[in-house]
């Protein structure tokens, strides 16, 4: 067993103060108000193992890499039996990944990768607007550009401009297409992993079904199509919900399916805002033992608060779409959320336990 050392991938984390526990969120839920607070510090662990290589084999597992205003990237370190691995980086998007490759004698491939990293409770103050705050010509036009699954044209671009028509302001063509999403899209429990994200085929179905990377996913492709910089933020759940709400929250400190796709949209004076109608949709869906609605008395204060907020119970990796794997041999992935591996025979499909093996876990650390 190889044993690597820990690189710096940013400031160390000073000892952070905690967040206190809102009474009764233990028994159950209060108000759903995620506000601006204390920063609390977290390391996951990313256990890989290549199942049946059957030659040379590479594996590659995203890290945290979005510095924020509520998030701090820390360090990244790894141990294990690759021949080789390193820390790499997405030049378009600034991707943080460990690619570790296995030589075809290793018939047990396997890496474990430790990042730390601090996060927060964010929310916008719409009263108050800041008109320093604005992206530059070069950045909006990145930001409203098309990707391979989320196209800026056709059904997108109409459905987008029926969904804004006559709204003046950024503000209100996004909190429209944020309401638009919420009010005609649903949760699909049957949908693997996050959803695939193929916003044309979403809109062509007639019934917008489907998990995060379906549904803000299409939340960022009409406000793009309408002209507002908007991008999708992957990451993963990593603790519960001080609000007591257990969909909009980790389970345990084992995280490997956890993955989940936050968006945010640009809008000038106010900077990036956050946005999540997934996560409206999936507490109607998973919040009580039965499905419920969007008039249940559980859900407009969730509905109200995640365009403008979010809770710091959960870590970005990346906003990285159409991604290139540095030495793959196969084709780019649509975007980084999950670790993914490759063997003699191709991508291994990272939603199959069969053949790639991970496990992820979290545990917060208190001062």
């Amino acid at each position: 067993m190889k044993r690597r050392d820990f690189l710096a991938a940013g400031a160390s984390l000073p000892a952070l103060s905690l967040l206190p526990r809102i009474a009764g969120a233990q028994t159950g839920q209060t108000l759903f108000d995620p506000r601006p607070s204390a920063w609390r510090s977290f390391e996951i662990t990313t256990h890989v193992e290549v199942v049946n290589p059957g030659g040379v084999a590479r594996a590659w597992i995203p890290v945290p890499a979005v510095e924020t205003e509520w998030q701090r990237v820390g360090d990244n370190g790894w141990s294990g039996n690759a021949a080789s691995a390193r820390l790499a980086r997405d030049g378009k998007y600034g991707a943080n990944m460990v690619v570790a490759e296995w030589s075809a004698a290793e018939k047990a491939p396997v890496i474990e990768v430790v990042s730390r990293f601090a996060t927060r409770n964010r929310a916008v103050d719409f009263s108050k607007r800041d008109p320093s705050l604005f992206l530059a010509a070069s950045d909006v036009a990145f930001y409203t550009a098309a990707t391979e699954l989320q196209p800026t044209d056709g059904i997108v671009a109409k459905t987008a401009k029926e969904i804004v028509k006559g709204k003046r302001s950024d503000i209100d063509k996004a909190r429209a297409v944020y309401e638009w999403v919420v009010e005609n899209s649903f949760r699909d429990p049957k949908t693997r992993g996050c959803g695939v994200g193929d916003v044309k085929v979403l809109l062509e179905s007639g019934t917008i079904g489907g998990k995060c990377a379906d549904l803000n996913g299409l939340f960022v492709a009409l406000c793009r199509a309408a002209g507002i910089p908007a991008r999708d933020v992957y990451g993963a759940r990593m603790a519960k919900s001080e609000f007591g709400y257990r969909s909009l929250g980790a389970g345990s400190d084992n995280i490997t399916r956890a993955q989940h796709c936050r968006a945010e949209v640009f809008l000038t004076g106010y900077g990036w805002v956050p946005a999540d109608p997934a996560d409206v949709r999936k507490a109607v869906l998973e919040e009580k033992a039965q499905p419920t609605t969007l008039a249940d008395p559980i859900i407009p204060a969730v509905r109200a608060k995640l365009f403008g907020a979010w809770e710091g119970n959960w870590f970005a990796y990346n906003t990285a779409h159409d991604v290139v794997l540095p030495g793959a041999k196969s084709a780019k992935v649509a975007f980084l959320m999950y670790p993914q591996a490759e063997t003699a025979r191709g991508r291994v499909d990272p939603l199959d336990p069969d053949n790639f093996k991970y496990r992820i876990t979290t545990r917060e650390i208190k001062a």
